[in-house]
């Protein structure tokens, strides 16, 4: 189990995180990224999973600076809410590195720092890829990815998506590959949020596998 802590971003906003510290001496950290649902149960729990195998892990509430400690579902009136939160942090992106970057400050002392994220987080996990100081990342089903198509990775990055995700068209993510050479591209016979075990659209297999390729990654990068 990890605990909420309070963060101060660069511009003095205080905003709340979940903290897990690593079993044993830490490999070193991860951030992870919520969906559009915030720093739910689920957010929480693959925070811990993290820490479960050697990663000192944090979850930021990305949402607070316009809803204090949103926690939705996946029904229809959460997931809509969800949505407008997005577009209003989407607009002041700037803000979100930077609560990125404070959680970041946050866990250095563990080593060196990747970021994992998921749908809204896939994305934000990307960018931060290319804007900030991260080691590695890991993006799952980021469908606004390619609105930052131009921009330049900065580390090792994996990219999930899945194939039957009506949300995010296959040209999109050839797109994102073409583009980035480095990067590694997987595409699964899945749906959206097939990492998560708590949507219809979980899809075991593929959750299974786009996690350790999600550990071999932080291992090799973060802890080799």
């Amino acid at each position: 189990m990890g605990q909420d802590i309070t963060l101060t971003s660069s511009d003095g906003f205080e905003f709340d995180a979940y903290r897990c510290e690593a079993e044993g001496i830490p490999k070193g950290a991860v951030i992870v990224v919520q969906e559009i649902f915030g720093v739910n149960e689920h957010i929480r729990d693959v925070t811990e999973r993290f820490a479960n195998v050697g990663y000192t892990a944090i979850a930021p509430a990305l949402y607070d600076r316009w809803h204090k400690s949103f926690d939705g579902g996946y029904n229809p009136d959460d997931m809509s809410a969800g949505r407008d939160l997005k577009a209003q942090a989407n607009a002041e992106l700037d803000k979100v590195m930077a609560d990125v970057e404070a959680a970041r400050a946050n866990v250095v002392d563990a080593g060196k720092v990747g970021i994992t994220g998921f749908c809204w987080g896939g994305v934000v996990a990307w960018i931060a890829a290319c804007r900030l100081d991260m080691q590695a990342a890991v993006a799952y089903y980021g469908g606004g990815i390619i609105d930052y198509n131009e921009e330049e990775l900065k580390c090792p990055t994996i990219a999930h998506f899945g194939r039957e995700d009506a949300s995010i068209p296959m040209a999109d993510v050839e797109a994102i590959e073409a583009a980035h050479p480095s990067a590694e591209i997987f595409v699964y016979e899945a749906d959206h949020g097939f990492h998560c075990d708590q949507r219809g659209q979980f899809n075991p297999r593929a959750a299974n596998i786009a996690s350790m390729r999600t550990i071999r990654l932080f291992d090799d990068v973060l802890a080799g």
